[in-house]
């Protein structure tokens, strides 16, 4: 090798040596190579061809002058909607400025309870979940004070019963100490 330069034009390319080899092998003939560079070159005539070519830059030239004018635009109606509209008069003829006062009114108020309307509007769907839970505590409460009456009713039982006792214990130690005084009587001071 007598340069090392991959730009010499002495040196044939891989691709020409793959090529000469197949020619001198007679595995590929010049026709046949001519034939398939045609058949390349009717497949993608509509892509390669100038003349199709030209006509795509000019759809992407179109398209591209088309979208500058919207980024323009864009830029205007942001530059436009940036500004403060506090600046700028309203025309209203004064025999109006009483309602435009109570119609600014009514606006912030809407304004400040929008978001509890929205909560309102977005926990529509969950009502029945709601009314289901609430009749099922009802249910709860009424088994409750069932099972609360019951027990009242047995704690006053028991307190009779033990009133009952405690007046018969009563009674029999009034009992025993009316004998035991008659039987020994207490020293006095």
């Amino acid at each position: 090798m007598a340069s090392s330069n991959p730009w010499d034009p002495v040196q044939p390319t891989a691709a020409a040596m793959i090529v000469a080899k197949c020619l001198e092998s007679e595995v590929l003939t010049q026709k046949s190579l001519e034939i398939e560079l045609l058949q390349l070159e009717k497949e993608t005539a509509d892509i390669a061809h100038p003349l199709f070519l030209s006509q795509k830059c000019c759809a992407l030239q179109a398209m591209n002058s088309h979208l500058e004018a919207v980024l323009k635009e864009k830029r205007t109606l942001r530059q436009r909607l940036a500004k403060p509209l506090c600046q700028e008069n309203l025309a209203i003829e004064a025999a109006y400025h009483r309602y435009v006062v109570e119609l600014l009114m009514l606006a912030v108020t809407f304004i400040e309870k929008l978001e509890i309307y929205l909560q309102t509007v977005r926990a529509i769907p969950r009502v029945d979940d709601g009314m289901k839970s609430m009749d099922n505590a009802l249910a709860r409460i009424e088994v409750m004070e069932a099972e609360m009456e019951e027990v009242t009713e047995q704690i006053l039982k028991w307190r009779e019963q033990q009133r009952a006792r405690h007046q018969v214990s009563s009674q029999l130690l009034l009992g025993s100490r009316c004998s035991s005084k008659s039987a020994a009587p207490y020293l006095s001071l």
